[in-house]
């Protein structure tokens, strides 16, 4: 497990974003509650590495239960935040506009916790690619310190969400094909 960064991050502007919270709806099926990115803060050219940002905030669906009176960012979410920017990276890699979802998380470590009012960086790094299968590491950055790391697995599900774009004009209904 990483205990440096993924990849050089000084370079890039941390307050600057690629894509707003509005902009990743083109990319996620994700709304509401359960769109854990606020922002693409940066990605390379290739689509293998990326940085998003989740500003957490004192009034998240989590904090009066998780814990009270000292709401901790629960990991579960950490990791989903960090699928989902995999998830961006993936479908403007592959230009598909089937659903991915994760399949598998693989040594996964906290190390350290999100409260309220933190930036939670999100970095990403491919780490194996094809248009139907995706691994991917993550970390989570709080303050300059990595805050968790983990290995995680995506997979296209093309039959999930039929007659639906996920890619392209989000959620547009398209054409179903009919299942047999």
């Amino acid at each position: 497990m990483a205990s440096d960064l993924l990849f050089e991050t000084d370079a890039i502007d941390h307050g600057a974003l690629t894509l707003d919270r509005k902009s990743l709806e083109r990319w996620l099926p994700h709304r509401g509650q359960m769109l854990l990115l606020d922002g693409l803060v940066w990605r390379d050219d290739d689509f293998n590495r990326g940085i998003a940002v989740k500003h957490v905030r004192d009034d998240e669906f989590w904090c009066a239960g998780h814990i009270p009176d000292y709401p901790l960012m629960p990991g579960v979410l950490m990791i989903e935040a960090g699928a989902q920017l995999s998830s961006v990276l993936y479908y403007m890699r592959s230009g598909k506009e089937w659903f991915a979802g994760f399949t598998r998380i693989e040594n996964t470590v906290f190390r350290g916790q999100v409260r309220p009012g933190d930036d939670l960086y999100i970095l990403c790094l491919g780490l194996k690619y094809n248009p139907k299968r995706f691994v991917t590491q993550i970390q989570g950055v709080v303050n300059n310190e990595i805050v968790f790391d983990s290995t995680i697995t995506g997979m296209a599900f093309p039959n999930v969400l039929p007659g639906v774009s996920v890619v392209a004009g989000n959620r547009k209904t398209t054409e179903a094909t009919p299942r047999p």
